[in-house]
């Protein structure tokens, strides 16, 4: 770990523990490989060597710790596991669907109460897929070192998982039947299942990780798991606080808080994600109402870090402008070349200067 890279580190946890504002995180990210770029594709998929994709995944991290000496942002550089959403689905008999330009995606393959009660939770161990993280996990470890951080796959919680698994008009159907929700919950809960077996099983083998699969920030390793939380968008909160709260609550007393990626049109559950015990962090994708509707809810010193990527730049103006003393940001910036970044990273410090000394 290089220097730059070591006090970076620093910074970004002192904004995650809300120390003495030092400003506001600015990351820099440069073109990378995507999955569609790869050998073939996602390595979740495929029955060729793990040991094919190490030389991708090494050149991903090459580029971020290359860019960041030459830009001078406040990147802590991972090698990233990158999946699609599908891996804890296909698990559960999902195929999945290729995209000639973009990530996979499972093909839900449930209907009805009787098809989701026969599906049992599936052994970790015996979850091709699955595996396969943890044998490219160790393969780049191996490759790069142990001090260097892991970047994880995709994280979907149980519930996201069950509405992959579950065709999703016939779902929120059942999800008004008083009988047949309970089913919803019961697959819902054998998805979390997996998913709290998956996480204790990875951070206990690679606790060099950062838990942040969305956007490509780094976070703490001993914060707690960050997920997709994408489906709460199409229904009321007092559905969300009976089908999707009780497990994230179960995750954050279990690892002691909770980061959360949402692209959903949520804003009425914001409030109910509040009654998450250590919600850290939150990668907030614009909805029809943009980005404004996330202060009116999460601002001040005990809201979560606001860590945002794709964001237009006026818009992450008008948010620093906006938000009231304690509010904590990281935006994620993608940039084609190291000047396009460091015009970037010069008029956002402009706006919130690094006050660390770096």
């Amino acid at each position: 770990m290089s220097s730059r890279v070591r006090k970076n580190e620093a910074f970004l946890r002192n904004i995650y523990a809300k120390g003495p504002f030092q400003g506001h995180g600015f990351v820099c990210v440069p073109p990378y490989i995507g999955i569609c770029e790869l050998p073939d594709y996602d390595y979740t998929l495929s029955d060729k060597p793990v040991s094919l994709w190490v030389p991708w995944m090494v050149e991903n991290y090459r580029r971020l710790a290359e860019f960041v000496e030459k830009v001078g942002d406040d990147s802590v550089p991972t090698a990233r596991l990158s999946t699609g959403t599908h891996i804890f689905a296909a698990a559960f008999g999902c195929t999945v669907h290729r995209f000639p330009d973009n990530n996979p995606c499972a093909v839900p393959f449930v209907r009805t109460v009787e098809e989701a009660d026969r599906l049992p939770v599936p052994d970790l161990w015996k979850s091709p897929g699955l595996v396969r993280v943890f044998e490219l996990a160790r393969l780049v470890q191996k490759e790069l070192g142990k001090d260097v951080c892991l970047g994880p796959p995709d994280m979907q919680s149980g519930f996201d998982t069950a509405s992959l698994i579950w065709n999703k008009e016939d779902m929120l159907c059942a999800m008004l039947d008083d009988a047949d929700k309970q089913a919803i919950k019961r697959l819902a809960a054998k998805c979390a299942n997996l998913f709290r077996t998956f996480l204790v099983e990875f951070r206990k083998e690679f606790p060099n990780c950062s838990p942040c699969h969305c956007p490509l920030v780094w976070s703490p390793p001993e914060l707690g798991p960050w997920l997709s939380n994408d489906e709460c968008g199409a229904f009321n909160t007092a559905m969300f606080e009976e089908f999707c709260l009780p497990e994230l609550l179960d995750l954050s007393k279990t690892f002691g808080g909770l980061g959360m990626h949402c692209c959903a049109d949520a804003e009425h559950q914001f409030e109910a994600f509040k009654k998450i015990p250590d919600f850290y962090g939150f990668n907030r994708v614009a909805s029809k109402r943009g980005y404004r509707p996330i202060l009116d809810h999460f601002a001040g010193p005990a809201a979560p870090v606001h860590v945002l990527g794709w964001v237009p730049e006026a818009d992450s103006v008008d948010l620093i402008k906006r938000a009231p003393a304690g509010t904590r940001f990281i935006f994620q910036f993608n940039a084609a070349a190291p000047d396009e970044a460091k015009a970037w990273l010069a008029r956002m410090r402009a706006l919130s200067p690094r006050r660390d000394g770096v």
